[in-house]
């Protein structure tokens, strides 16, 4: 069986792109293919990248593509409440449409894979994932079963208990950023069977601030697929992997009291800051230096050799620009910012 990884991506993350295939390449063990999912056409910088990697190749599935993106509509679009929440938020009818085409690594080439979101950064060898995908049809490793659940499924206490085993929901919800499955784990009439439920009301039941994460956690736990979470089985060894998190960094690698993370996810932070850091802006990121060592692993002397200061004005009209889209990314992020706290 062939593994593989996939990334959801496209030209506005273009250098966290780059920074992730860099740490993949320098700490992942082994060569392992990589998928890139276009999030849209916009690709120029992306195929010029996937152009000089033997080992990294663009999804151009179309058939693929169009079937997750009709999956997701036929959901989204039927499912009242989400649609009244993002007219009043001054959001599109399809919100974030295409970030389920994550999904679309189950019709791929690889018979098992990791999904990364382009915002990560691969800090050890994942050997150890795919050999629990021998056992089990969806791996995690994240603390989301420690967050509240309405960042996740926000309906009715009533609804929720109707629909899903209450065992199951508070160990088995999950961050739709990193995660690990197999080729066709779902039949065409399991996903038959969960658009049917949710068009008949079900859907009532998942958060509208992040669609892809509340519909994925509602189609693993509703199948009733085979589930491990590292997090939840094994907490004691499991790290955290949020860039909110102290970790300690040695060679450009990041540990949890002395445990070597898997990967570093830095969600919520805008692609924006990555852009503007790369083209010599002295914008402040967390782990800024792991970051700027894998984006220029394979090019030091493009590296910027100093950082100049936006001034007041520009900052101003930064802040202006992006205070609508932080609310929302807060809203995601204020679960993250305290759970490894938790977790000690």
């Amino acid at each position: 069986m062939s593994d593989g990884i996939y990334i959801l991506a496209n030209d506005v993350v273009y250098d966290q792109l780059v920074a992730l295939l860099n740490s993949i390449e320098a700490n992942a063990g082994r060569e392992i293919p990589i998928c890139i999912i276009p999030y849209n056409e916009q690709l120029d910088k992306v195929k010029a990248e996937i152009a000089s990697r033997d080992h990294v190749t663009l999804f151009e599935d179309s058939v693929s593509i169009a079937y997750w993106d009709n999956f997701a509509t036929q959901v989204w679009q039927n499912y009242l409440r989400a649609q009244k929440s993002w007219r009043e938020w001054g959001f599109p009818e399809l919100y974030r449409l295409p970030m389920h085409r994550k999904l679309c690594g189950l019709d791929g080439p690889f018979d098992k894979f990791i999904y990364f979101d382009a915002d990560t950064l691969l800090m050890k060898p994942i050997d150890y994932i795919y050999e629990k995908l021998d056992k089990y049809d969806w791996v995690t490793n994240d603390f989301q079963y420690k967050s509240e659940l309405k960042y996740i499924f926000d309906g009715s206490p009533e609804l929720i208990q109707q629909i899903f085993d209450q065992e199951k929901l508070n160990r088995n919800t999950f961050c739709a950023g990193w995660f690990a499955t197999k080729k066709y784990i779902f039949s065409q009439a399991t996903l038959a069977n969960l658009l049917d439920k949710l068009q008949a009301g079900e859907a009532d039941v998942m958060a509208c601030a992040g669609p892809d994460q509340s519909l994925f956690n509602y189609m693993i736990l509703r199948s009733g697929i085979s589930y491990y979470n590292f997090a939840f089985h094994d907490c004691e060894q499991a790290t955290g992997n949020h860039w909110s998190s102290q970790f300690d960094v040695v060679d450009n690698i990041l540990y949890d009291q002395g445990r070597r993370l898997t990967y570093l996810h830095y969600m919520s932070i805008v692609s924006s800051n990555f852009t503007q850091l790369c083209a010599g802006e002295d914008v402040n990121i967390p782990y800024r230096d792991v970051f700027l060592h894998y984006r220029y692993l394979k090019s030091p002397e493009q590296r910027p050799k100093s950082f100049k200061r936006q001034s007041l004005l520009m900052r101003l009209q930064k802040t202006t620009t992006s205070f609508f889209n932080q609310k929302i990314n807060n809203i995601l992020l204020n679960y993250r910012n305290l759970k490894d706290r938790f977790t000690k």
